[in-house]
């Protein structure tokens, strides 16, 4: 099996990451969810506001996989963390390794930077990710409930 390696994605990267993405969703049973292209992928990762990062895993040089993060903020700690947004491996690559070199990448990023946490969410029926996710130390946050305003609801909400 060959070694993954992980870099830094680039502006290049963006029709990767929106075919990456696409996978994604499929696999989540949200392939309609998808409103990006590869110009809002570029624009949100790599233009000059870009808030959240990309990470790119491979083997043999060839993509694999890849993972996007941004930081948040924990007023209790007061200290920044890092959510992490998606974590994706190629179903053929799964078991390879790279979703956990992926993982371990941002968990060394967050110690780098001195983050409090490093978090991420993960749908309650996905139990191949929840058990790889637990074998990695990772610990269900149950007391938490995410609550989520988008489209119309938030334009309605912030209008008053």
């Amino acid at each position: 099996m060959a070694a993954v390696t992980i870099r830094v994605a680039t502006a290049e990267d963006a029709g990767l990451i929106l075919r990456f993405i696409r996978e994604l969703a499929i696999y989540e049973k949200a392939e309609s969810s998808v409103q990006t292209d590869e110009a809002g992928v570029r624009a949100s990762l790599f233009g000059p506001d870009a808030k959240a990062h990309a990470l790119i895993c491979e083997a043999d040089g060839v993509a694999i996989g890849y993972a996007v993060y941004f930081y948040n903020y924990s007023t209790w700690l007061g200290r920044n963390g890092i959510y992490l947004e998606d974590l994706y491996v190629s179903p053929e690559r799964r078991g390879s390794g790279a979703g956990k070199a992926l993982l371990q990448h941002i968990a060394r990023i967050a110690l780098a930077e001195n983050c409090g946490r490093f978090e991420w969410s993960v749908l309650d029926w996905n139990e191949p990710a929840i058990q790889f996710y637990v074998a990695a130390g990772a610990k269900p946050q149950s007391e938490w409930t995410v609550y989520r305003m988008e489209g119309e609801a938030l334009r309605t909400f912030a209008q008053g």
